[in-house]
């Protein structure tokens, strides 16, 4: 009896496994909580199914695809980088917005209050590659205020900035709003006016190249749905 029970224990686990699907979704970097949140939910949703989350900034994924990486779902953090494998998705399709912010470490002690003030001699400052969306954002951002971009760390992704800030090795430096509170306590935000602020766009697609189309098909539906986008808004993501 106990025999026979182990037997159709051990049956029932390869079947399983048989099953088992794994997705692997490439997503920028800013998007790291809240893709967490929703790897798990789907997971949950689709059992069976293992979400695989690999971040980084959105021109190195980009790269990665146009190279063969295996990759079921791209979400980038600009719609030139996802132009960038138009030839390798289908139908991409804004799921997000983000806006930009000035971080400082806690207590902002160089009292930064303005992009200008990041351009003050004696300043050290932290700022994605223009490569990066951020960075290219931010440039963007310093042109409408009339600031000459300050000399600064090229990071490779917005993670890279929020971590120099937070450890003290950069006084200021430029990320997406989203990235203050996933900062913790070690740093704090600065405002961006409207007028000198840039709404980046985050669009999301399934790889033409998967092997798994249709549950790729399945998490882009998801992230469009209210359940995940209630996982953006909770983030602090923008609605598409």
């Amino acid at each position: 009896m106990r025999r026979a029970l182990a037997i159709a224990v051990a049956l029932a686990l390869v079947a399983a496994t048989a099953h088992a699907e794994t997705m692997a979704v490439f997503a920028a970097a800013s998007l790291t909580d809240a893709f967490k949140t929703i790897g798990k939910d789907f997971e949950a949703a689709n059992v069976g199914t293992k979400v695989e989350l690999n971040f980084a900034g959105s021109s190195t994924l980009a790269r990665q695809i146009t190279e063969g990486a295996p990759a079921d779902v791209f979400a980038s953090a600009d719609e030139e980088n996802m132009q960038k494998v138009r030839a390798q998705v289908s139908s991409p399709q804004i799921f997000a917005g983000n806006r930009l912010a000035i971080i400082v470490p806690k207590g902002n002690p160089k009292a930064v209050a303005t992009l200008a003030d990041l351009a003050k001699p004696g300043m050290t400052i932290s700022l994605a590659a223009p490569a990066v969306p951020v960075g290219r954002y931010t440039v963007e951002a310093f042109k409408k205020a009339g600031v000459t971009p300050p000399a600064s760390s090229n990071e490779a992704d917005v993670k890279a900035v929020v971590t120099r800030v937070s450890m003290g090795e950069a006084d200021a430096g430029i990320v997406y709003a989203t990235d203050i509170a996933a900062g913790g306590d070690k740093v704090q935000g600065i405002a961006i006016p409207d007028a000198h602020n840039v709404r980046a766009k985050y669009p999301i697609a399934t790889v033409k190249a998967s092997k798994n189309g249709t549950g790729a098909l399945a998490f882009v539906h998801y992230a469009l749905s209210p359940e995940g986008q209630r996982a953006l808004t909770a983030a602090g993501f923008l609605a598409p």
